[in-house]
Order: C-alpha cells, then structure tokens, then sequence
C-alpha cells in the first residue's frame, strides 16, 4: 500500500523561504516520478513543480526561477526549496506520487503574509 506525508509547512513573511517535505512507502523510489501541487482558497489544484525519476525538472512559470524541486534516494523523500516567497503562494501544498496509479498526500499549508 502506497502512503504519502509531506511535511514542512507553515507561515514566513513576503521575501522569506520554506522548505517542504515528502515521503512515500510502498513505491520503488528510483522508479517513481513525483510532483507537487498546491490549491489556493476558491482555485482548482495547480501543478507546481514536477520531477521524473531520473532527476529532469520542471517548473510552473510563477515559481520559476523561485523554488527548486530535488530528490534524494537515500532518504527516500523529495523536497521543494521555496525562496522569494509571495503572498500569492498562500495554499495547502500536495505531494503527488505517480506508481501504477497517483497518489497523493493530505496536503501541508503554507501562508505568505505581505
């Protein structure tokens, strides 16, 4: 059985940085793509950043140049770097895990405030 937990969320001021957390159990890690998405209040869940599992990334425009999507094998887990933050960032941010189906974590909210 596939599990996904992100961690890392909370609160940090326009121009300031987080970093968010996720790990999967039941996948061959090295096999699986992964991604991030967010949904801000009122909005449809947007992809964010997205990484296969040969390391290739990409990046929605607005956070291009901004927040820097890794993975690391050996822990198992795949981070997002968010710097510059804007207070259009605010959302519940969501780990996607893509092994045989998708599958997707509860979420982890992070607020900007101005």
């Amino acid at each position: 059985q596939v599990h996904v937990v992100e961690s890392g969320g909370g609160l940090a001021q326009a121009g300031g940085s987080l970093r968010l957390s996720c790990s999967a159990s039941g996948i061959i890690f090295s096999l699986t793509d992964m991604a991030w998405y967010r949904q801000a209040p009122g909005k449809e869940r947007e992809l964010v950043a997205s990484i296969t599992s040969e390391g290739s990334a990409e990046y929605v425009s607005s956070v291009k140049d901004r927040f820097t999507i890794s993975r690391d094998g050996n822990k198992r887990s795949m981070d997002l770097q968010m710097d510059s933050l804007k207070p259009e960032d605010t959302a519940v941010y969501y780990c996607r895990v893509k092994w045989g189906g998708i599958y997707w974590g509860q979420g982890t909210q992070v607020t900007v405030s101005s």
